[in-house]
């Protein structure tokens, strides 16, 4: 995606709901951002995709929760991240955004 499109996702979350055009993992990490780790979570739990795990990883790692934590990144085929939450939740948006993972 383009700069365009990291600068268009920054600003919705100044917005009541995400933008129109997010997929289902977007759409969780936008919902965690905003404080909503549960309906974050249950977005990620009907999102059968590898971004979707992924997110889901993260999530669960935010709660505390390592051991799902750990399930949720081998379902999405990812290192557990060992960096900040916020680094963390930065890197999933860069990489969902530009690569569509």
């Amino acid at each position: 995606m383009t700069h365009e499109q990291h600068t268009q996702f920054a600003h919705s979350l100044g917005q009541a709901a995400p933008p129109e055009n997010c997929g289902p993992a977007l759409q969780a990490l936008w919902w965690d951002r905003k404080g909503d780790w549960q309906h974050a979570h249950e977005i990620c739990q009907n999102d059968h995709s590898l971004n979707g795990a992924w997110v889901h990883a993260y999530l669960h790692r935010k709660e505390g929760d390592d051991w799902n934590a750990a399930y949720w990144y081998r379902r999405a085929n990812r290192p557990i991240f060992t960096g900040s939450l916020a680094d963390e939740w930065q890197h999933l948006v860069n990489k969902i955004l530009d690569f569509g993972l």
